[in-house]
């Protein structure tokens, strides 16, 4: 069996944002229970130099979302960044990514491979084909800042673990 486009994307970034949404929801219900404001996490880093916790999320939804669109056109243009937003807005950031993942077709990510698709990073121009770029720059990136965001909110002392970050897996059993 072989495996497509596709099921290379589509599949696997669903898993994840649909994790990301969870862990997400088990951050707001720990600081509910605990009289934090979610908000407060919002511009939350590791380390100084990382980029904060909105900043996590938002990357994750571009990398899924429109590293699937970038298949289709040809080109990697993510929206410009909206910046610091409240908790609950992360959240419905992962919605979106999951409904607009969900209404990629099959036929319409397959029939991409084997094209050429751009990627401009300042004065450089990257040309890949789309199962490299899926492959090797926008699932890295994805999943960079997907665990990055875990991170943040186990330090913050969130009950998650592996099984969160990892979400439902795609295995034979029904």
């Amino acid at each position: 069996m072989s495996t497509s486009l596709y099921d290379l994307s589509v599949p696997t970034f669903l898993q994840t944002v649909r994790a990301i949404g969870g862990f997400l929801d088990r951050a707001a219900a720990h600081f509910a229970a605990r009289d934090i404001d979610p908000d407060d996490i919002v511009h939350a880093r590791l380390v100084d130099d990382m980029a904060p916790f909105h900043f996590q999320i938002e990357a994750a939804w571009h990398h899924s979302v429109w590293g699937v669109e970038a298949l289709t056109t040809g080109a990697f243009t993510p929206p410009a960044l909206v910046g610091p937003v409240p908790f609950a807005d992360l959240r419905a950031m992962m919605v979106k990514a999951e409904t607009a993942l969900e209404a990629f077709t099959p036929d319409e990510v397959n029939a991409c491979a084997g094209r050429t698709l751009d990627l401009q990073i300042g004065p450089r121009r990257l040309a890949f084909a789309p199962e490299a770029f899926i492959l090797s720059f926008s699932l890295p990136n994805f999943h960079f800042h997907a665990v990055t965001a875990y991170d943040l909110l186990r330090s913050r002392g969130v009950p998650i673990g592996k099984r969160d970050y990892e979400g439902r897996l795609r295995t034979n059993a029904p």
